[in-house]
């Protein structure tokens, strides 16, 4: 079994676990632990894997960090864990007066489930605020697979992994830069586009006016490409399917009923939509969808009894329709998919209602 399945097997069994976890030290032992040990370090040798491994700072004496990785009795990476409940936030300055005041070119903060890489990329020997590289277990990215094997114990190379980190760390703030002006541009994003294509003066009033066209234009933009690859998948799905099935088929060996679903390419861009509305509750893996003759239906965990919406888009009159706290059906009319934007709210109120049941 090659890494990337090792990872999304482990990804499995934390998921199934994670709700029993109570404690940080059963989040250590049953989740952050393990994790190490699939990178291949000897969680059991105190010389490589180093619990409360002591790092003094200034004046106060004793302080320790959760965890060591060890090279040549030197400390390469600093692991500090939180309970698997949670946040990361407001944590790192712990980790920050550590960082300085060791060998350690690394420092990692983590509760099992979203992990946080930090270097000292901004100024030597001084741990950078924000991390380079940071993903959620249960929602891994197959493009970071190759920079988290970088730290498996058999590839560990201090300086493969610093120079590519800078990389790795802007791409993220680019990328998480990108999100916040999909979902709400700020006024310095709408007066860069209109300074590209709004020849009247940028007053304030003109910036709030084209903010929700920067906005609908950003996301049509998005749809049209997924749109496009949806597009080059299907057909090259039917080209596939044309040279598998070059024996003609006679009218005796049509089936007595042809099934009247076709899943148009409308319907899966709404699929994806609800799916990037929901990307920040991670769970893409658990959504699916399935089609039927009056409606297309995206599913959690593949529950018709766990339905997120359902989407009616091949009539004149579109609609969304989403169950309400109390399981009501509730019909939205749209007037195209963009407007699924609208009901992020009404969506993962539905995902927490499931939560909870």
């Amino acid at each position: 079994m090659d890494f990337i399945d090792q990872i999304k097997q482990f990804a499995k069994r934390i998921e199934q676990i994670k709700d029993q976890i109570a404690t940080e030290e059963a989040t250590k032992t049953s989740m952050i632990m393990p994790f190490f040990q699939l990178l291949g370090y000897d969680i059991f040798n105190p010389s490589e894997f180093v619990p409360e491994f002591t790092a003094d700072v200034g004046i106060k004496k004793g302080e320790k960090v959760d965890y060591a990785i060890m090279i040549d009795d030197k400390p390469v990476i600093l692991i500090e864990a939180k309970w698997c409940g949670e946040k990361l936030e407001k944590h790192d300055s712990q980790l920050f007066r550590y960082f300085g005041t060791t060998s350690a070119k690394f420092a990692i903060l983590t509760n099992g489930l979203n992990y946080r890489f930090y270097t000292d990329l901004d100024e030597q020997n001084k741990m950078d605020e924000k991390p380079f590289l940071e993903f959620n277990l249960l929602d891994l990215k197959d493009t970071l697979i190759p920079e988290l094997k970088k730290f498996q114990k058999h590839n560990f190379d201090i300086e493969t992994i610093f120079n590519t980190a800078s990389e790795l760390k802007y791409t993220y703030q680019i990328k998480q830069l990108m999100l916040q002006q999909i979902t709400s541009p700020t006024d310095s994003f709408i007066n860069y586009v209109l300074g590209e294509v709004y020849p009247g003066r940028k007053t304030q009033n003109v910036v709030d006016k084209f903010r929700d066209v920067v906005k609908k234009s950003l996301n049509q933009f998005i749809n049209e490409i997924m749109s496009d690859r949806i597009k080059a998948a299907i057909e090259n799905q039917s080209k596939n399917e044309n040279v598998d099935n070059e024996k003609e088929t006679t009218d005796e060996e049509l089936p007595e009923s042809i099934s009247k679903i076709i899943t148009t390419e409308e319907e899966l861009e709404g699929f994806f939509i609800v799916k990037f509305i929901l990307k920040e509750l991670n769970l893409s893996d658990r959504i699916s969808h399935k089609d039927t003759e009056s409606y297309f239906g995206i599913l959690l965990d593949d529950n018709t009894r766990k339905w997120i919406c359902r989407l009616q888009l091949n009539t004149s009159q579109k609609y969304i329709i989403i169950p309400d706290e109390n399981k009501k059906v509730v019909r939205y009319p749209i007037s195209s998919v963009e407007d699924i934007y609208n009901y992020k709210k009404q969506l993962i109120q539905v995902i927490d209602k499931y939560s909870k049941d």
